[in-house]
């Protein structure tokens, strides 16, 4: 999957290329977006709204930083996914358990919000490539489906772990597995690339996050126990490590450029 939907580097694109590390950071990201919202909500005795309405806020600046770069930054880009991953995951903790909405009722719903963000950004742009967020309208079109993906993984992945009872092991090996046929369909079956990147972006989320709560819960819940705290710290950690790699390959590839 590492060039799922790739394309030669455009310098005026404000997003990344789709490559390994790509795929990595992103991983690492929606696993943090769970840990970290339940982490800010039980570990420092937030409570849900609380949280939901800081960290939206917290968003809101954020992404507005990530708007004001006009060309792919790694640092302002990946802490606007590590961001809307932690605010994906409040919204469909918000519904479900503030407003008693079931898990198969929220999934469906951004499905269908999902759908037609797509359907609309088509309409409006006729394209759904990644490789040409260059103007502020796509960009939009893009955080809009970003933050979607991450509400719908968050509660199908719910959905399939807890209402189901699959467990988080199982559900996260399921969702790998989905995965890996995406990728042998898109390098062995002709699957178009763009179709393959978003399905791919929407599957890691409930793996992600699946794993994220197999090392997080503790055993009763069917967790490893290592606790919200520790599996934050590590896998921010890996995604600081990562960017910073990701910022000095990028200077040396401008430099080659120029």
């Amino acid at each position: 999957m590492t060039t799922m939907a790739s394309t030669p580097a455009n310098p005026t694109n404000r997003v990344p290329e789709v490559d390994w590390e790509f795929w990595l950071v992103k991983l690492m990201a929606v696993t943090v977006g769970e840990t970290v919202a339940d982490y800010i909500i039980f570990q420092m005795h937030m409570g849900l709204p609380k949280t939901s309405r800081i960290m939206s806020g917290l968003l809101v600046v954020v992404v507005t930083v990530q708007f004001a770069q006009k060309r792919y930054v790694p640092w302002a880009y990946w802490l606007a996914v590590v961001m809307v991953s932690v605010v994906g995951t409040l919204i469909t903790d918000s519904l479900v358990d503030t407003y008693n909405i079931p898990l198969e009722v929220t999934t469906a719903v951004f499905v269908a919000a999902l759908m037609a963000t797509f359907a609309v950004w088509y309409w409006s742009e006729r394209t759904l490539s990644i490789h040409t967020i260059h103007t502020t309208k796509r960009e939009a079109f893009y955080w809009l489906a970003v933050l979607l993906t991450f509400a719908l993984g968050t509660a199908a992945g719910d959905m399939i772990a807890e209402g189901l009872g699959l467990g988080y092991l199982l559900t996260g090996l399921m969702f790998a597995g989905i995965i890996a046929a995406i990728t042998a369909a898109y390098y062995f079956a002709g699957l178009n690339g763009i179709l393959a990147f978003w399905l791919a972006y929407i599957l890691t989320r409930p793996m992600g996050a699946s794993f994220g709560d197999l090392l997080a819960q503790s055993h009763a819940a069917g967790g490893l126990g290592l606790g919200t705290t520790i599996t934050s710290v590590v896998f921010l950690a890996v995604i600081v490590a990562l960017i910073s790699t990701m910022s000095v390959s990028k200077q040396h590839r401008l430099r080659r450029l120029t």
